[in-house]
This record gives C-alpha cells, structure tokens and sequence, in this order.
C-alpha cells in the first residue's frame, strides 16, 4: 500500500507540471449549471455541450424555471446531447427537488446531491469540487476509468469500486484536481484509440506502457 501511494504521488506531480491549470471544460457560473451541463455531457463530448449551455441557461435561468420546463420542449432544447429524453427527465426531477427540498439552492454534500434524481456519485463530485471546491470522493468518468486500469491503480470495472480503490492511494489533498488530471491526460496522451506512449511522462510508472 506504501509503495502504491507513493507511485500515485509521483503520478500526481508529473500531471501537475504538465497540466497546471486543470478543471472541468464544461463552462458554468452557477452550481445548477455545472450539474445540468454534467447530465448533459454523459455520453456527449464536452464541447457540443458547451455549444448548447448558453442558450439553455438562458432560457432556464433557475432550478424553478427547469422544474417548470415542458418535458417535450426541453427534450428539443438539448436532443443534440444525445440519451436527451432520460437527460430531460433527470434535468426536471432534480430540479423539482432542489425547489421542494432545497430552497432552490443545489446542495453542497454528498449525501443530499446523491438524492437528486439522476445524480449518482460521478456527478455529484463534478458539482461539489467544481462548483464549491469541496472534496467528499473523485469523480470516476470514462478517462478515470480506463486510466485507472492503465496505471494498475484499479483493477475494477465498477466506477463506484474503483472510486474507492483511488481513496485509498491518491492523498485527499488531492482529491479535487484527480479527475481533472486523468482527463486531460486521457484526452492528450493517453488516449482510448492511440496511445503515445512514447510521448508520455508517466511511462516509466505505467504497467502498460508500450515503448
């Protein structure tokens, strides 16, 4: 356990320097934004997300009017998503219970954004280090994942269970710019379809490393 929370240290300073200004490219201002843009971007890229939030938050300016919004219109409103009719419903039933439970406010723990309807622990961590710079967890998307498994730092398949190995390794300070790290180095280096291994940093701590 010793020796693998001081390779994920070594990890963890390496992607520092390479990526100093890491955080999530969904563009928000408010924490009701960057949960609906992190519904949105399940299965989407973060870009055609980001081409559609403007309008979006527009039109929606609070958890009341979402809460409001005809189902059918905002499934139009952010069909190019993709999955648009389950990110409508989720959209709406989270709302609904910020405005009944909440005051209208997203909640900042853990254990009341996981009662939103449609928010599981990925999403709630996005919102919690993003939007209030808290860390109860580490977002575990598609790049944390495979990553994960690339670096021998999980050998589980289930989010949830590979969240919980990277708790135990990765220093809580840490925490909030884990994910952010994992992903630009997943999008740049370590990519799904190429890897460039000979161009990346962390090739000497890697397992999978093909040099």
């Amino acid at each position: 356990m010793e020796l693998a929370k001081d390779r994920i240290v070594r990890i963890i300073r390496i992607l520092e320097k390479e990526y100093p200004e890491s955080r999530t490219a969904l563009r928000f201002e408010t924490p009701l934004q960057i949960l609906v843009a992190t519904i949105l971007s399940a299965q989407c890229t973060d870009e055609r997300v980001n081409k559609l939030t403007p309008a979006l938050f527009k039109k929606y300016p609070d958890a009341a009017a979402f809460a409001a919004a005809d189902r059918t219109e905002l499934e139009l409103d952010i069909r190019p998503t993709g999955f648009f009719r389950n990110k409508a419903k989720s959209i709406i039933g989270a709302a609904s219970k910020i405005v009944a439970d909440f005051g209208g406010r997203v909640p900042d723990t853990m254990a009341e954004l996981v009662t939103l309807p449609g928010v599981a622990r990925k999403t709630a961590n996005i919102v919690l280090s993003s939007a209030y710079g808290k860390a109860e967890g580490i977002a575990v998307d598609v790049h944390v994942k495979r990553l994960s498994g690339q670096l021998g730092l999980s050998r589980q398949k289930n989010p949830e269970k590979i969240e919980q190995d990277l708790l135990k390794i990765v220093p809580k300070a840490d925490w909030l710019d884990f994910n952010y790290l994992l992903v630009n180095h997943g999008r740049r280096i370590c990519q799904a379809r190429k890897l460039k291994c000979p161009e990346c940093k962390l090739a000497k701590l890697c397992p999978s490393a093909v040099l």
